[in-house]
């Protein structure tokens, strides 16, 4: 169980004592904006010294009653946790978690996500709704009653807008005979969503608290993560903010410990040829899942295709737009050459967004956990995102929807959903949207 520092100090107590760390230990010699990928796609950046864009997030969180400069706002705003600056600060400090720090205050101050977490609280809710039946979406969604486990599986909220992969990682877990219980959605956040996106650290911290606390209700040996975003804001961002009773892991770190007892089970050849896709912010997570892939038989991993920041999507390669769009449109270019039977997506937002790009351009996406699976003989989880991807007739996508909306408690009026169902599979609230799904003022 989760054992608290007494007193404890709330998130804005902790912060600002990381702040006055960083102000002592960062001489501001800029090392980290020389390495930083994101800085020769974006010209602001790129015009400034090094060492002057360093100041400014610095000059910024001393004084933030004046605007942070320029130069120093994009390139806070366009951190995609690529994690290249940290081996090289001669400092040892991480500007990762300096930047993330930042972002909290320049959410604070400028408010561009409005009630983000209640928006995507109740788009999550609609969409995992749209997809899988009342057992199934109770076992991502709902708070579980305590018990003793070795394991906690901690989904985090956004994966669960793509169950199967979720579900094909319980069926590896199931295999392995693994006594676990599943924490995740909206009602069990990390807690970045309020402190980073919403500047509100008051709530963050409470939120992050509590979720750490429910964690330690079961007892477990181990919390495994899926999410990046929850294990670097946990982590990373906010470590030791509270002291907790049990390793907190990536899930593929775990298989990787029984990588034997995976290899016994592993009895069914999966005959062909794949591209894997990684991230460098994630360095060790995409290793270990190459690793994993090596040992089913008939598998063969043709190339690894690494790309910045730490996942696909808008809270990581996104927030560098020219970064990101040069990167991928060189992955579809490889994957359209041929030569391989598919494209294997390693995160939940990675997987949304190549399928997306697979569908358009003419070749397969699969998830690391389908190939699991199959090596396992069994089948993995459809895809229930398929049947909507691509499609504009929104009003037809509701009336097929319907019975698993109304199954699942959803009672929306059906012009209205179809109104704003672009926006959730946008993930909108991200960008500031989604107004409709706001708290009224």
């Amino acid at each position: 169980m989760e054992t608290l520092h007494n007193p404890a100090p709330s998130l804005g107590e902790y912060v600002a004592h990381s702040w006055n760390e960083l102000f002592d230990s960062c001489t501001r010699c800029g090392k980290c904006v020389e390495v930083c990928p994101v800085v020769p796609f974006a010209a602001q950046i790129a015009a400034a010294p090094p060492a002057a864009v360093v100041a400014g997030v610095l000059d910024f969180m001393r004084d933030s009653g004046q605007p942070m400069r320029a130069e120093s706002a994009a390139w806070t705003v366009q951190c995609n946790g690529c994690d290249k600056c940290i081996p090289a600060c001669p400092e040892n400090i991480n500007p990762r978690r300096m930047l993330m720090l930042a972002n909290a205050e320049v959410s604070a101050k400028t408010q561009p996500t409005p009630h983000m977490f209640q928006k995507m609280a109740r788009a999550i809710r609609i969409l995992v709704s749209m997809q899988v039946i009342p057992e199934d979406a109770a076992r991502l969604l709902r708070l579980k009653k305590a018990r003793d486990v070795d394991v906690v599986f901690f989904t985090g909220c956004n994966p669960v807008r793509t169950p199967q992969l979720l579900f094909n990682a319980m069926t590896v877990l199931d295999a392995l005979g693994v006594n676990y219980e599943v924490m995740g959605g909206p009602a069990s956040c990390c807690g970045v969503i309020h402190s980073k996106w919403e500047g509100d650290l008051q709530r963050g911290g409470k939120v992050s608290e509590q979720t750490l606390h429910r964690f330690g209700t079961f007892k477990p040996k181990k919390v495994l993560n899926w999410c990046p975003s929850c294990n670097i804001h946990l982590t990373e961002t906010i470590k030791d903010y509270r002291s907790v009773e049990f390793d907190f892991d990536h899930i593929t770190k775990f298989l990787i410990e029984r990588e034997d007892q995976l290899r016994q089970l592993f009895t069914t050849p999966v005959n062909e040829r794949v591209i894997v896709h990684t991230h460098h912010g994630m360095h060790q997570v995409g290793q270990d899942v190459l690793r994993l892939l090596r040992a089913i038989p008939g598998l063969t991993i043709v190339e690894e295709l690494e790309e910045p920041g730490y996942m696909c999507g808008v809270s990581s390669a996104e927030r560098a737009p020219a970064l990101k769009a040069h990167v991928r449109a060189q992955t579809i270019e490889r994957c359209r050459q041929g030569g391989v039977d598919a494209l294997v997506s390693l995160y939940h937002a990675c997987h949304r967004q190549l399928a997306a790009d697979g569908k358009a351009h003419g070749f397969r996406v699969v998830n690391f956990t389908d190939l699991l699976v199959r090596a396992l003989g069994l089948e993995p989880c459809a895809d229930t995102l398929e049947p909507f991807r691509g499609r504009t007739d929104y009003r037809e996508i509701v009336r097929e929807a319907t019975p698993l909306l109304e199954a699942n408690g959803i009672d929306m009026d059906p012009d209205e959903l179809a109104k704003v169902l672009p926006e959730i599979f946008a993930m909108a609230e991200w960008k500031g949207g989604l107004c409709s799904f706001a708290p009224q003022e």
